[in-house]
């Protein structure tokens, strides 16, 4: 790829940063070094966003910046340490641990008591530290010896232990819109230090290279810098929307199985079933499938949805659950998706009560607070005659016996829980039935 020289360097350190920055990917020679450079998050680097006023004063606190790959949390600490009078050290909870931790602490605390100033500790994914890791710096954090900037892609909530997470201010960092990444793009074309003298590149390219990147700006630059070496080598005269399709592949999607975004997605999804909304639940069921989500883990959580949420309202939903857990077990992919689907579509359409859900939480309380309370002597089993003359079983009624096949005014709760009422049916689909008849049996006021 041609790229246009820089006057020749005066030094040999010069030199050498110059031949590294030259040969480093394009990402990394468009990196910013000024905050009024970073392509997006104006809410917190416009002139009054937070972060912005902290690093112009350059009395930044303790903070996590959060956010999707390529969302810039690493060129947000670069800035800072190009900006910053305090000495920055750049560390890599991929590659470090505690003994490296302790020397940075330990030299920081020596430059703060010879005058020589603060100490910002940069630890990029920093969700990889355990939590006796984190442990190792909070005091250290706490007491100011180092300023902490952590960089997560991971949902801090998750990532880190309350007591450090509470030391700090979070920083959210959102993927960068599709109009932030275009002008990240046609920057990167006249930059001197991007394509600028090298091979032209479309406008319909590089809005294809935004759309592809999804919200990921090393992701586009990579892209960019892909697909103008392949125009090059076969002699295109400009790089067009079929060089980009050509090397970005298959779209991948933001999803972490082990984090936030998971989560999110899992719970759009049942959302979407709760709400009987079932174009919504089959998208978001797809989703995940795309994603690589294990088809059996969606299973699991429609067989939990088929009783939590629809129950009694329509029984043939857990029915249809375990027939299509069944089905997938033997068919596996891709055609298990056939009986996935029609699972989602169904507990969408499927009348919803989470009466047995609220019933049995309801009972689990009543035992928590009033414990192991005694069986009734009626309801106890009396398999000896010893038992039997202790009253065991005794006034016992037998409801095949009665009418209706109902023992009308019969107890069956201990004496101390008479008349308590935990499953309370709806009025929705065959539970509707079930409240009728209920109401019947109890004697309740029509």
């Amino acid at each position: 790829m041609a790229v246009r020289r820089r006057s020749p360097p005066e030094s040999a350190v010069g030199l050498f940063e110059h031949r590294a920055l030259a040969s480093a990917p394009l990402a990394e020679r468009l990196r910013p070094r000024a905050l009024a450079d970073v392509v997006g998050h104006r809410e917190l680097i416009a002139p009054n966003g937070p972060l912005a006023r902290a690093i112009a004063a350059d009395r930044l606190p303790s903070v996590i910046l959060w956010g999707p790959p390529g969302a810039g949390k690493t060129t947000l600490a670069r800035v800072i340490a190009s900006t910053t009078r305090a000495t920055f050290v750049p560390f890599s909870a991929v590659l470090g641990g505690v003994a490296e931790v302790r020397v940075i602490v330990e030299q920081a605390r020596e430059r703060r008591a010879t005058g020589g100033g603060r100490t910002i500790l940069f630890v990029d994914e920093i969700h990889r530290f355990n939590k006796a890791q984190q442990d190792a710096f909070l005091p250290h954090v706490e007491d100011g010896t180092v300023t902490l900037i952590g960089a997560t892609t991971d949902n801090p909530s998750f990532a880190l232990t309350a007591p450090l997470l509470s030391r700090c201010t979070v920083f959210r960092l959102e993927p960068l819109a599709q109009a932030e990444l275009a002008t990240l793009l046609r920057r990167a074309v006249i930059h001197p230090d991007g394509l600028a003298g090298s091979i032209p590149v479309d406008e319909a390219a590089l809005l294809a290279i935004a759309e592809f990147a999804r919200g990921d700006g090393r992701r586009a630059l990579n892209l960019l810098e892909v697909a103008a070496q392949q125009a090059e080598r076969e002699g295109c005269l400009t790089v067009d929307v079929a060089q980009v399709a050509s090397v970005a592949g298959h779209r991948t999607l933001l999803y972490d199985k082990a984090g936030e975004e998971h989560h999110n997605v899992v719970s759009a999804f049942i959302k979407s079933m709760r709400g009987s909304a079932p174009d919504a639940a089959i998208y978001w069921m797809m989703r995940m499938v795309e994603a690589g989500d294990d088809p059996l883990f969606i299973l699991r959580r429609m067989l939990i949805f088929a009783s939590e949420d629809v129950g009694n309202a329509d029984p043939r939903a857990l029915e249809l659950a375990v027939a299509a857990d069944v089905a997938f077990r033997r068919l596996g992919l891709p055609e298990g998706l056939y009986p996935m689907a029609q699972l989602a579509i169904y507990l969408a359409c499927a009348p919803k009560s989470n009466a047995v859900n609220l019933a049995w939480h309801r009972a689990k309380e009543r035992i928590e607070a009033t414990g192991a309370l005694p069986v009734p002597l009626h309801l106890r089993n009396a398999p000896t005659t010893w038992m039997k003359e202790q009253g065991y079983g005794e006034g016992y009624r037998y409801a095949h016996d009665e009418a209706d096949g109902f023992a009308s005014g019969a107890t069956y709760l201990p004496e101390a829980l008479s008349g308590e009422r935990y499953y309370e049916p709806t009025s929705r689909g065959l539970e509707g039935k079930i409240s009728e008849w209920l109401k019947k049996l109890r004697g309740d006021a029509p």
